[in-house]
């Protein structure tokens, strides 16, 4: 971070470097926001991080579970789609298995009642009414002669009587077996095979939802990114995180890195967007990274930054503005820097 030492020196160096603006970069480093002149140039300066232009987005499981694997490692370059965790889940392929078994279940029955009896049986059917007619019809000639002989006095009314019963038996068989082939020769009643598509629809629907849930242990990245950290390995658990915050890993995409500064509430209104600014960390020395300002917050908040000095003031209300680093800036994720947004004056 920009030291008191390191800008007072940088004073004496640089022509027209106020003293105010002396004191007030200096105090950059314990976490006080300020506006610097430099040469003629006015910045306003502000504690920010370093974040990817995705912003970080942290990967968990949409379901409760034991990992089976996780199959990244902190630095590997993700893509969109990419399966970058698994869940074990016997349990839910085993899920769908039942329910395509129950589907192909119930498409068998609704075939059979859209299509109805097979010829064989409908050939079975008729076969029996001409056999059961042949038979009426017998008893029915027996009958009719047992009639006449008992009009002529020659037969019992006993006996006549027994043959009309088997001619009435004879006509109820037949009868019975008629309906019986209309029954197997007829069309698909329309309610049998609404039931039927009901039935075949819900199992579809039971069985997408089987493969829904075993899809969500299958944890993918969202993005395509580079793997900024890993929170867990393979036999730990993890919770539903749409419940419980419980990340697998976290995502970002750093092919354009991003500066969130905060800009201190007296200085809110100097800054705008498409303002040229830069960055400084320690780490670098005096390496400078060139950007501008691409958003201005629109509500005060806390302080984002903490610099971790004694003096620091963690009351200060400051507004977040985002800077984004020319290409070509390499920097870790996360890193603290200070950062200048030029409000006036020559640029240096």
């Amino acid at each position: 971070m920009l030291g008191g030492v390191g800008l007072v020196a940088a004073a004496v160096a640089v022509n027209g470097f106020q003293r105010s603006g002396q004191v007030k970069a200096a105090s950059v480093k314990s976490g006080q926001h300020a506006e610097v002149s430099m040469a003629g140039s006015r910045y306003v300066a502000g504690p920010g991080k370093v974040e990817p232009v995705s912003e970080d987005i942290k990967v968990g499981s949409e379901l409760s579970g034991k990992l089976k694997q996780v199959l990244v490692e902190e630095g590997d370059l993700v893509h969109r789609g990419q399966i970058v965790a698994e869940l074990e889940n016997a349990d839910y392929r085993a899920a769908i298995l039942s329910a395509e078994a129950t589907v192909e279940q119930r498409e068998a029955e609704l075939r059979k009642v859209i299509n109805g009896a097979r010829t064989q049986e409908r050939r079975e059917a008729y076969a029996t009414v001409e056999q059961n007619k042949a038979v009426m019809e017998n008893a029915k000639a027996e009958m009719d002669r047992r009639n006449q002989l008992f009009d002529a006095g020659i037969v019992s009314r006993e006996d006549q009587e027994r043959y009309v019963r088997q001619y009435d038996v004879a006509l109820a068989n037949y009868n019975e077996a008629f309906q019986h082939h209309s029954l197997v020769d007829d069309k698909p009643r329309e309610e049998d095979r609404a039931a039927a598509e009901a039935a075949l629809a819900l199992t579809k629907a039971e069985a997408s939802e089987a493969r829904a849930k075993y899809e969500k242990t299958l944890i993918r990245s969202p993005i395509d990114g580079v793997v900024l950290r890993k929170h867990h390995r393979s036999g730990e658990s993890v919770s539903n995180s749409s419940t419980v915050p419980d990340p697998i890993v976290t995502i970002g995409d750093n092919s354009v890195l991003r500066v969130r500064m905060d800009v201190d509430e007296t200085d809110v209104a100097k800054v705008k967007v498409g303002q040229p600014a830069y960055v400084t960390a320690d780490a670098y020395g005096g390496e400078r990274f060139q950007g501008h300002v691409i958003r201005v917050g629109k509500e005060l908040g806390r302080k984002n930054v903490q610099t971790d000095e004694p003096t620091e003031k963690v009351d200060t209300k400051i507004l977040e503005t985002l800077i984004q680093l020319d290409s070509g800036a390499d920097l870790p994720v996360g890193l603290r820097v200070d950062a200048f947004v030029h409000t006036g004056g020559n640029a240096q």
